[in-house]
């Protein structure tokens, strides 16, 4: 940012000196905000010179005003028929109410819409009641903001600094719509630098979409990144955000830069597509962490259910408390096809970057939504890199995140293959925390992670080099698994307690035997007593198999004078109150020859994709438990009984897992010496 941009954005927020008091820190920005776009659009009308011919076409028609037709007499995106303007507003004290108000109607939609959405009038009637409302509409007179002295990119500068200023010193609510620049800028680089050669040639255009734009500070990076390379790239923003504050700094941000401010709309990127069938070269995003989609359930699960994979969320929808994966799909349904031009190359497609934190990873087993996704994503080879963030790098957390970067235009040596690529060790300790945010990347550290992202093939198979660990490199298939259940078989010993009377003589399968529900309680409790009583004489016996138990028990019970019950659901009750597992005991079967399982031994195993499950369990189960097999069950979607699920997960903190041995118990046994010396000398002090 240059010297001049840095000092005129100072000095705009010094303003919000005059605020303290009335207003608390975090509330600066709804009044110094939309005032600095005020104030440019003011200085803008002033300088075109269109102003006065505006207002006379405008006086010239009493009805509806033709809002084309004036916007081409100003001869810009926006007009104002007010005979208002800052000069005026600022230099009368007794007026300045009634004047602002009458210069903010005067706007044309553009830049009227923008005002609403700050909500605008309400902080009008709170600085009139204070009687702030002079001063600072006065200060922000004295500054000149016109085209002349303040080119639209500089404005940009200035207007994203202010922001910055406002969310870093409003902790509480930063996080909510601020991502960390340097974040931001490493994002860009990610997505944009494998294309910086592209952006130098004539004629070229970017079509750049952030689904959850927040402040635009995502799309304002991207546009100044290819305006570096080539000034005369045509860049088309286009965003879209649900908080109405946000979404109206991103529009005046825009708008003061020279930008159509139409791309930037207002609504939930679920159930209000305004790019609805738009395409688009580059996507980027950092929706929300792990935030219900539940306001967005119906909209979200009707076009699953109708449009299914002609329209945004065919690969699948994920759990309700996490709308991360809704996000991707919204960016991959937006991605331009890929064609082949006149000379055979292949031309078109798209790049995306988003931001998540662990949690789209892994989440969600073996043909859970999540996994369902993820499996989408690998099969028509989306994803090309993951890039492991620091942590303590937000504002309002300090999880560990991660930046995707997806394409549907992989370079051919990158084609079938996912980069892993660990970052989490490139940070900077701040002076001053800000939040949860502690660390930050430096720039050094950007390029260096955009250095090993570019070179990430060579770096992985070179074993010497010095970022050797920090890459991984596997095909898609290799996330891929097969989840098999693994069953062991019941073996029970049988054995009479008291516990076991006492479980039996409650269970319901007795009682249903005992009597109906006709039955006077009281006697029916006299019944089961009975029916316990027969076999009290049996307490402390046990029996190595189920025949012999049950002839011990039947004649117990025969002898008292009482029938045998024969029905399976008492046979099964009898048996859960008297078996006791015992892995030396008898194997109980089901229908004569099937093995019973044993729920409690009962696993899961994820069997490598391209792995034969059979081979697996003869190597790499049975020699640790040589009865168990792959139970083969009933999937409650298809109905068909399966012996697997296909599983995708990608688990990025395991491939980079390095064992560290714990530490000898002589170091350990030495500084607590020492600490117990420490702590004694200062009871010492406190004593003397």
């Amino acid at each position: 940012m240059r010297k001049t941009n840095q000092e005129l954005a100072d000095f705009i927020w010094s303003i919000a000196d005059k605020l303290r008091g009335d207003y608390k820190r975090s509330e600066y920005a709804k009044v110094i905000l939309p005032l600095t776009v005020l104030r440019r659009l003011d200085c803008v009308l002033e300088e075109k010179g269109t102003r006065q011919a505006v207002r006379d076409r405008a006086e010239s028609y009493p009805g509806e005003r033709p809002h084309k037709l004036l916007r081409g007499v100003a001869d810009l995106p926006f007009y104002n028929v007010s005979k208002q303007d800052f000069r005026t507003i600022g230099n009368d004290d007794k007026n300045v109410y009634l004047n602002l108000k009458d210069f903010i109607r005067g706007f044309s939609p553009e830049a009227t819409e923008i005002i609403d959405r700050y909500d605008f009038h309400i902080q009008i009637e709170r600085l009139n009641d204070a009687g702030l409302l002079y001063q600072v509409v006065q200060k922000f007179s004295e500054i000149d903001l016109s085209p002349q002295r303040v080119s639209n990119h500089d404005m940009g500068y200035v207007f994203e600094e202010l922001i910055r200023k406002f969310a870093d010193a409003s902790n509480e609510t930063a996080g909510e719509h601020f991502t960390p620049r340097e974040v931001v800028e490493l994002m860009v680089e990610l997505l944009l630098g494998p294309d910086d050669a592209a952006f130098v040639r004539p004629g070229q255009v970017a079509d750049i979409l952030d689904p959850a734009c927040g402040t635009g500070g995502m799309l304002a990076a991207a546009d100044e990144h290819i305006k570096k390379i080539n000034p005369s790239t045509r860049v088309n923003l286009h965003g879209q955000e649900i908080n109405a504050e946000s979404y109206a700094i991103c529009r005046s941000d825009l708008l003061l830069k020279g930008h159509v401010a139409d791309n930037i709309r207002f609504g939930n990127s679920f159930t209000s597509d305004w790019f609805d069938g738009a395409k688009f070269t580059y996507m980027l995003a950092n929706p929300p962490f792990g935030v219900e989609w539940t306001k967005s359930e119906d909209a979200v699960r009707d076009e699953y259910k109708q449009k299914g994979d002609a329209g945004r969320f065919g690969a699948g929808l994920p759990r309700i408390n996490d709308g991360s994966f809704l996000f991707l799909q919204h960016m991959l349904h937006k991605m331009k096809p890929v064609t082949r031009n006149e000379k055979g190359e292949l031309d078109g497609g798209s790049r995306i970057a988003v931001v998540f934190n662990g949690s789209p990873l892994f989440s969600g087993g073996a043909g859970s939504g999540e996994s369902e996704i993820r499996r989408w994503i690998l099969e028509h080879d989306y994803l090309e890199a993951i890039v492991g963030l620091p942590d303590q790098l937000f504002y309002n957390t300090g999880i560990v995140t991660y930046i995707w970067i997806l394409s549907n235009r992989k370079t051919k040596q990158r084609k079938g293959k996912v980069i892993l690529l660990d970052a989490r060790g490139e940070w900077v300790r701040r002076r001053k925390s800000l939040g949860e945010k502690r660390k930050e990347i430096s720039e050094e550290q950007i390029r260096h992670i955009c250095a090993m992202y570019r070179d990430a093939e060579h770096i992985a198979a070179d074993e010497n080099h010095p970022d050797n660990a920090k890459i991984k490199i596997f095909r898609n298939e290799e996330y891929g698994y097969k989840r098999i259940v693994i069953d062991r078989p019941l073996k029970l010993r049988f054995e009479v307690t008291e516990d076991t009377l006492a479980e039996l003589a409650e269970s319901a399968a007795l009682g249903k035997i005992l009597g109906d529900k006709t039955t006077d309680r009281q006697e029916l409790v006299m019944r089961r007593r009975e029916f316990t009583a027969a076999l009290e004489p049996l307490i402390g016996q046990t029996w190595p198999t189920k025949a012999k138990a049950w002839d011990a028990l039947h004649q117990a019970v025969t002898a008292s004078g009482l029938l045998w019950p024969s029905s399976s659901s008492f046979q099964k009750a009898l048996r859960d109150a008297v078996g006791v597992r015992d892995a030396k005991g008898e194997v109980q079967y089901v229908k004569g020859k099937q093995p019973e399982h044993d729920p409690d031994l009962r696993d899961a195993e994820n069997v490598p994709l391209e792995r034969d499950i059979d081979e697996y369990l003869e190597t790499e189960v049975k020699p640790h438990a040589n009865d168990a097999w792959i139970a083969e069950l009933k999937n409650p979607k298809t109905k068909l009984t399966e012996r697997y699920k296909i599983g995708y997960e990608i688990p990025f903190t395991r491939h980079f897992y390095v064992y560290e041995p714990p530490r000898p118990l002589v170091e350990i046994d030495l500084e607590l010496n020492s600490l117990e010396d420490e702590i004694q000398m200062l009871l010492g002090e406190v004593t003397a």
